[in-house]
């Protein structure tokens, strides 16, 4: 993911692409082969798993393993390259996404204690204490979710969106959009303009209590997911994952800054790239709040 957004020279030398200058396509390919390797490794161990098992429970992978073609412009079955491929697909945007997400709202919450105590407050109210955060209890943790959209709004995970290209020459808001011009949408820009956003530096999950500005691309002022007919597909699961993974960190832990870093003092610096992940990883200790989990 690092490799992928980072500054390439042949882009704008394209004569220079087969030089491979900064030497991103070697290291680009030798990464993706050990990838390749690990997903090939669930693929293999399902594969053996199934033989010796007479499990019943099925998920994504049963089913890849257990497609057959329609006989005419399909495969028979999918080749061991396509599952890998598409295994490595799935770890990858799944997990990339929502570990820099859970960080990045972690920091914030660090950083803003009131905020903090306040979705503490409402995990332990609607959840209830020595219990674990379930997917039912997600429609009435509203402060949580809130939390979660404004570090989408700051912090979106994929800053410039997924690129597209103009079909044909286009006009939009006064600006002349030639065929084939890969457009990007700043999210990033999006999410902290004035003209937009009250304050829009300043962590504020408040902004979204009694609001129906939601991610979900029908607020284009909030689209980290982006838009339309080819907006992330994975947005439903991606929402359910993070409410429950952060939802469960906070209700189940108390939280404090490591070492000798203070909110006054911690880096807030991002890395742009594909992903946008903290330049500095948080250092954040954990201490057991619950007991016991039901």
């Amino acid at each position: 993911m690092s490799l992928s957004g980072t500054g390439n020279i042949a882009d704008y030398f394209p004569w220079l692409k087969w030089l491979d200058p900064q030497g991103l396509k070697r290291k680009m390919n030798k990464d993706l082969g050990k990838a390749i390797d690990i997903a090939s490794k669930f693929v293999k161990q399902r594969m053996e798993d199934k033989k010796l098992s007479e499990n019943n429970k099925r998920d994504f992978l049963d089913l890849l393993l257990e497609f057959e073609g329609n006989g005419k412009d399909e495969p028979a079955k999918l080749s061991d390259q396509n599952l890998n491929v598409f295994i490595l697909e799935l770890l990858m945007a799944g997990s990339e996404t929502t570990s820099s997400t859970v960080e990045w709202a972690l920091t914030e919450l660090l950083c803003n204690l009131e905020s903090m105590v306040k979705v503490k407050a409402e995990l332990s109210r609607v959840v209830g204490p020595n219990k674990s955060v379930e997917e039912s209890d997600i429609q009435n943790l509203h402060y949580l979710n809130a939390v979660i959209k404004e570090t989408f709004r700051l912090h979106p995970p994929i800053p410039f969106l997924v690129p597209r290209r103009a079909m044909r020459d286009s006009e939009f808001m006064g600006y002349h959009i030639p065929q084939n011009t890969q457009v990007f949408v700043n999210a990033w820009a999006i999410g902290r303009d004035p003209e937009v956003w009250d304050d829009p530096l300043s962590f504020k999950p408040e902004r979204f209590i009694g609001s129906k500005i939601d991610y979900k691309g029908h607020n284009f002022q909030l689209i980290p997911f982006g838009a339309g007919r080819r907006m992330c597909a994975g947005v439903a699961l991606g929402e359910r994952v993070l409410h429950l993974v952060l939802g469960s960190l906070l209700h189940h832990f108390d939280w404090e800054l490591g070492g000798n870093v203070t909110k006054e003092t911690i880096d807030m610096r991002d890395i742009l790239g594909v992903t946008m992940r903290k330049l500095e990883p948080l250092l954040a200790v954990p201490k057991m709040c619950l007991k016991s989990a039901d």
